[in-house]
Formats: C-alpha cells, structure tokens, sequence
C-alpha cells in the first residue's frame, strides 16, 4: 500500500501560541529571517506516540515557515545509548513522513568544543570541580523552603580547577569521584540553579566515539550548547524543563554565545498508556510485551506493526493543538483518528474470526458461483472484486443463535438472513456435537436472491458475512484491547505498583479463515474486515501462513462523545 508522504495538516495549522511566536519573530526579523527548529530525542529507548507530537510540531513549524528541522541526537549517555535505538528513530521520523535534509546531527559531534567551553566557564571562575559525591551534592542542595550548602571545593584556584578538569578528561580518576559544577547560587530559589553539575567522570564507550571520552556532559550543560552551535531560533521544550530555561539562559550568556530562545509547551499524555522510556524499557525486558515493536506498546514502530498510518497519527498531533497546561487525551481520540483514515484508504474483504459452518442443502455440491464484492464504498474509483460461493460456508459464531434474544436479526431456527454479496437464507437445522455445541447450521438459499438483493421486495433484517470454506484462506489474527484495565496505569491499591493494572486480555490469537484474494498480501497492507474492523498484514506472515493483527475495531466511540458536546 502506498503511504501519502504529503503533509498538508503542518501547513494548515492554526496560530497556536508557539506559531504566533515564531510569526512575530519573522516579522520583525528577529532571526533574520530564519526558522530553525530541532527534534533533539536521546537515543535509549524507541519513539512513542508522546514523541509524534513533538516532532509533528518541530517539523511542522519549520514546513509552515519556511524554515528547517534539525533531527539531532543528545547521545551524551553511553550507558543507556544503543545504535540500535538511533536507526530505529531514524526510520521512525522518516515513516512518520519528516525529512531533516542534511540536518542529521549529533551531540557527541560537539563534545570537544562543550569541553573548550566548560573550561572558559572555568577561566571566567564560573565553574569549578567539585569532589563530592552525587549523594553529598543531593544532600547540599537544600529545599524549595532552605537554600543549600556551598560545597567546601567552590573556592579552589582557576588553576587547579583546570588542572583537575584536564585530569578528569586525561582519566586519571574513577567514577563518581569528581564532577564539574557551574558556580551560579546556592540560595536561588530554582534548585536547577545551586551549582548543577556539567560534566561526570565515567568510563564507558561511546556507540560512536569508543573511548576517546571518559567526561560526559550532562542534559543542561549540553541541550544550550547543540542549539546554539547549531543556530536553532527557536528551542521548543516540553514542560517539564520550564524550571530548567533559566539555567539553559545561565549558561549561554556566561559564555556569551548565540543565544536560541526556549518555548516551553503540554506534553502529551494518552489514557490506557505510559509514556516513560524506562517503563516502556521495563515492559520489553521483563517480557510483558514481544518487543519495542509490540502492537501493543505507545511506540511508533509498534503503532505501525498494528497497522496505524502516518498519515493518522500526524492527523491526530495536529488535532489536539499545542497548550500550556497539561491534560490527559482520551485515547478513543488516537483510535478515531486511525478509524477515519483507513476508512477512506482501506479496502473492504470478507473474513471469519470465530467459524461456524454453514451448509447450504439445496446449493449445487460442486458449483462455484463468483460474486461481486465492492471493495471501498468511501472510493467510487477502487472498483469491485471477485469472492467465491460454494455450497460450504464459514459464518462467523456470533451470527447464529439456536435460542434468540429479542431484537437479535441475524441467523436463528426459520429466520432468513441475508448473505453479503450472496444470497437469502433461511435456517432449516442444526448439528451438535457430543456436549450439546453447535457445529454446523442448515439452510436452505434462495436462488433468485444473488447478489444479496430481494427478488420480490421482501425485507430482511439482518446481513451477515461469510467465506467460502473450500476457497477460504486459514489465518492467524491477533485481537489487541487496551495494555491497561485502567485510564491511568498509576491508579493502584496501596503497596502495589503499576504493572498491577496490565491486562491480562491485551491479545488474544485466533484461527480465522479470510478470503482468498488475501492470501497475496503484503506485511504492513491494511484491510477492513467487513463487520469486525480493521485489520494489518504481520510481518510475521509467510505465503500459507498469514497473520493479521487487528488495528481498531468500527465502533467509534469518540465520535459518539464529540457529538454530544
């Protein structure tokens, strides 16, 4: 299935309060006219739907500006950092339909010119080493009531500092042992501003440069310095590094370097999902889920194996605008948004999740009949297909009932139903097994009803799908519901945690038959099951072993809720 990279929602979008900022600043040409954004994510994890937001805001604002984006990796953790995870985001921003040009860079590109600037800090006496350990730094740095203790190092010499510093850097000491901190105020009120620190020791390789470096810079000291190396106008952060601007500011005016200006916005939170990268990590290696990948994880690559689109997902960011206050998204919303797009793209096939058979007694044993089937009502081009009919038939177990409830109009004892695209059928038997179970329904069918029309202006009820059990592809299709029992997986009884609220029921595997057309399908093509939903090709299938998982299910309970506002 072709996917439509174009991205016409960034430039469309509304005049949120980043987009105002950034339109004030062309005109007045603030940044001479520039537009330069970045999407900074740190390699260690794989990208989440949360992520989707931020880069559909990076990207998009750049698009609609005129500007560019820079995809730019803080690869300044070598403990958590996998090369693995930076080509899993490359691949990730690409399928989300993003190009950064030749705007690929990384942290680890700046680490000499972040350590020449650590030591002007230095030099200036606005920086110094500190021998604490991260215990005793804690400790010293006070509360929000009770400003925090000068480290006994804070005075040393430029000197020594510089000494130490180069020693630090040369190797000579182990970790943990000595820090460097910026000198600012132990009694500000923004904790962020009690000497943080700049630089740890740890002797760790470096997914890409080894062992040339035993110093890394922390997130505050580096995240200022990318953006201003690389000229970004406009740093846009989500909320929780607020109360870091005034250090991201500390710094690049101590250096007196070229100074970005940082926009702080709600990140996104999804009912039913965690968003944390360490949670996340915690459900991969604990075996909770297959892998990053996993249908049911938040994760990009996992939103993609279940069939979502780009397309859906861009649609998605763009619909839930950019504030400055956080919130919780309903995810039937994310749900919607996917349901709306393939129910325009996805083409309509017949399939059986749970089988009955159907045998219809006076059809012809060895005819077969071709049917007419549309495959997309929502695309008058998409045209019509061919499904075979037989005299043995796969119905689905819910679409038979030997005692009926009342208002049920689908197949029981002596009721006509109609066939889609095939048939009337009337009801005539049954037969059970040994327990007493339905195995197999009786019918008679009516032979001047093809193509499922009256041919005396009778009303039937009820319609029902079927598959031609000689002709039906078998197929294993994994039924995903919501990873979580609760709206917030935080929500658990005192002295559990949050893995308490997983669900049990997230997948269930089922033998199905499908049509035969679908034996052809490709990993990542999207159908509608008619009746059941919507439904993505695994790339766990092979030719006579296919496997689809299911992506959403037709009922659109966020419509529902809209309409009611």
């Amino acid at each position: 299935m072709n996917e439509d990279k174009g991205n016409p929602s960034a430039t469309s979008a509304p005049l949120d309060f980043i987009r105002r900022i950034v339109a004030d600043d062309l005109r007045t040409g603030k940044w001479g006219g520039r537009v330069v954004t970045r999407f900074p994510p740190e390699p260690n994890g794989y990208l989440h739907i949360g992520h989707a937001k931020s880069i559909c805001l990076n990207f998009g604002i750049a698009e609609q500006f005129g500007g560019v984006c820079h995809l730019r990796f803080d690869d300044t953790n070598p403990t958590k950092e996998e090369e693995e995870y930076v080509n899993a985001i490359i691949e990730d921003v690409r399928w989300l339909g993003f190009d950064w040009g030749e705007h690929l860079y990384f942290a680890s590109d700046y680490f000499q010119q972040m350590y020449d600037y650590a030591e002007q800090l230095i030099r200036a006496g606005k920086a110094y080493v500190c021998d604490l350990s991260s215990e005793e730094v804690r400790l010293s740095r006070g509360t929000l009531t009770e400003p925090g203790r000068e480290s006994p190092y804070r005075n040393r010499s430029v000197e020594e500092n510089l000494d130490l510093f180069r020693r630090m850097k040369a190797g000579e000491f182990p970790d943990g042992s000595r820090t460097l901190r910026a000198k600012i105020d132990m009694a500000s009120p923004n904790l962020n501003l009690r000497d943080p620190v700049m630089y740890r020791i740890l002797h760790a390789e470096h997914h890409r440069t080894g062992a040339a470096w035993c110093i890394y810079p922390m997130y505050d000291w580096a995240h200022g310095l990318e953006d201003s190396i690389e000229r970004v106008t406009h740093s846009i952060c989500t909320l929780e590094f607020e109360d870091h601007r005034p250090l991201y500011d500390w710094f690049l005016d101590a250096l007196g370097v070229y100074h970005p200006r940082q926009i702080e916005f709600a990140r996104l939170n999804l009912s039913y999902t965690v968003m944390s990268k360490r949670r996340l990590l915690q459900l991969v290696r604990e075996g909770y889920v297959s892998g990053w990948d996993d249908p049911r994880m938040p994760t990009l690559s996992g939103l993609r194996r279940r069939g979502y689109t780009p397309e859906s997902i861009r649609n998605f960011c763009y619909s839930l605008g950019v504030a400055k206050d956080d919130g919780v998204v309903d995810v039937a919303r994310l749900e919607h948004s996917v349901r709306d797009d393939l129910n325009r793209r996805a083409p309509r096939v017949l399939a059986v999740l749970r089988p009955l058979k159907l045998v219809v007694e006076n059809y012809p044993e060895s005819q077969v009949e071709e049917m007419d089937a549309i495959n997309n009502p929502e695309d008058p081009g998409a045209g019509t297909r061919k499904v075979p009919f037989s005299r043995e038939l796969y119905i689905e177990r819910d679409d038979f009932r030997e005692h009926p409830p009342k208002g049920y109009f689908r197949l029981s004892p002596g009721r006509e139903v109609r066939l889609r695209y095939g048939y009337f059928v009337t009801c005539t038997d049954v037969v059970k097994d040994g327990g007493g179970e339905v195995v197999e329904v009786r019918c008679t069918y009516d032979p001047a009803s093809r193509g499922g029309n009256s041919p005396d202006g009778r009303k039937v009820k009820g319609t029902i799908h079927w598959v031609s059990a000689r002709h039906a592809v078998p197929a294993e299709v994994r039924l995903y519901e919501h990873l979580f029992t609760r709206p917030d997986p935080d929500d658990v009884p005192e002295g559990e945690d949050w893995t308490s609220n997983l669900n049990a029921n997230s997948l269930e595997v089922v033998a199905a038959y499908v049509e035969p057309g679908l034996a052809r399908a490709k990993a990542g093509e999207r159908f509608q099951f008619e009746r059941l939903g919507y439904f993505c090709v695994d790339p766990d299938s092979k030719p006579g072993a296919m496997v689809f998982n299911r992506t959403v299910s037709l009922k659109d309970t966020w419509a529902k809720v809209e309409k009611k506002r």
